[in-house]
């Protein structure tokens, strides 16, 4: 029988997309409210490898990765996707509409994942090959693994994730969690 081991806490990720400035800021605050201080954060990059937005929030997309510097326990990805999910209706084009029968269209997208030594996971709602349902409608799936000192995309790993700009960034946001991981025990 093996022995049952309980996971690290993680560090969260969240992607943020938008093609307002202005929205990229408020956004931050907002998750800022809930997760506490944000410890590292991406450089801009075009969100143009799917039109899968474009309707509802139009062109000229962007997109910005931001980590926080408290740890969370991985279980509480789906209660987290759950909320960014209701967050994303607070800058709605239709804010403050509450006619069902008005389409409501999201301004920004909030995407929460995290960072383990050895991949980066993501949280969704929609169903896949490579995901595994979580619970409440929420499934993970690794969309990067870390080998020979680097994330890896695999097969499915959206192309948004696989650029140089996002793949350096992940490697740096796992530096700063291996050295807060180590000292995490020591302080508890």
């Amino acid at each position: 029988m093996g022995k049952i081991i309980f996971p690290n806490p993680v560090k969260l990720i969240f992607s943020i997309i938008s093609s307002e400035d202005n929205l990229f800021c408020e956004a931050k605050n907002l998750l800022i409210s809930f997760f506490g201080t944000v410890d590292l954060e991406s450089d801009f990059q075009p969100f143009d490898y799917t039109s899968y937005y474009r309707d509802e929030m139009g062109d000229g997309l962007k997109q910005k990765l931001i980590s926080f510097q408290k740890l969370i326990l991985p279980e509480q990805l789906s209660q987290i996707k759950i909320n960014s999910n209701k967050w994303e209706f607070l800058f709605d084009t239709n804010n403050g509409c509450f006619d069902e029968s008005v389409e409501r269209k999201r301004k920004v997208n909030l995407d929460p994942g995290y960072i383990t030594l050895s991949k980066f996971i993501l949280a969704s709602t929609k169903d896949g090959p490579a995901r595994i349902y979580l619970k409440e409608g929420i499934y993970a799936e690794i969309t990067l693994r870390f080998v020979n000192g680097t994330y890896h995309p695999l097969e499915w790993t959206y192309r948004n994730y696989q650029t140089e700009l996002y793949i350096s960034f992940l490697n740096e946001v796992r530096e700063h969690y291996k050295n807060k991981i180590k000292n995490y025990y020591n302080t508890q």
